[in-house]
């Protein structure tokens, strides 16, 4: 299993710009929703979202016999990908350290969808609408502010377990989905590419 203090170094945008400039670009694995893919990403990218991943991961190794760079918002995502990808065997996997929040900063070259809000943003308007309503509701209602103390929990939990259940639950929105990103559609994109 591979811990943290085994993961590899990640990959910078600019050192990552180099490669792709230079025609020695690894494989790039976005791990966020479709939704947020289509949204906004690096051109040459092949979506996979995280929860597929992790379901296809075995499938996934026999076409990923190169270097490997795993992209999500921040980094987050990315680095949980890469470890269920080294669980499975899977040797030179990187992260793009910042993720598309630094490749974008870097002014590094982006393909542009329907604009949408990302997860974390989701993630901050649903908590703090819950604790708002709450803690005003509580005032009629004795007891209910316990709801919005709940969901200040688990954003504790969320922020040290590194996991998100609220984000979870988000992706699965309509609005999130978007175009479903099928395994065996980036397979087939990956055994082409190789």
């Amino acid at each position: 299993m591979t811990t943290n203090s085994s993961r590899t170094a990640g990959l910078t945008p600019s050192a990552l710009q180099e490669l792709i400039k230079h025609g020695n670009g690894p494989r790039l694995l976005d791990v966020r929703t479709p939704g947020e893919f289509r949204t906004l990403h690096i051109p040459g990218a092949y979506n996979v979202p995280l929860a597929t991943l992790r379901e296809h991961r075995v499938e996934l190794l026999n076409h990923l016999d190169e270097d490997v760079v795993l992209v999500c918002r921040s980094g987050a995502r990315a680095t949980q990908a890469e470890q269920a990808l080294a669980e499975a065997g899977l040797p030179n996997l990187r992260v793009l350290d910042g993720g598309m929040m630094a490749w974008e900063a870097a002014g590094a070259p982006v393909n542009h969808g329907e604009a949408r809000w990302d997860m974390e943003r989701q993630v901050r308007l649903v908590a703090g609408a819950i604790v708002l309503v709450t803690g005003l509701a509580a005032l009629l209602v004795p007891g209910l502010h316990l709801i919005g103390t709940a969901v200040g929990a688990g954003l504790t939990y969320s922020a040290l377990s590194n996991t998100c259940t609220m984000g979870v639950l988000l992706s699965k929105l309509p609005y999130n989905r978007g175009p479903r990103s099928d395994i065996r559609t980036v397979i087939a994109s990956l055994r082409d590419h190789t």
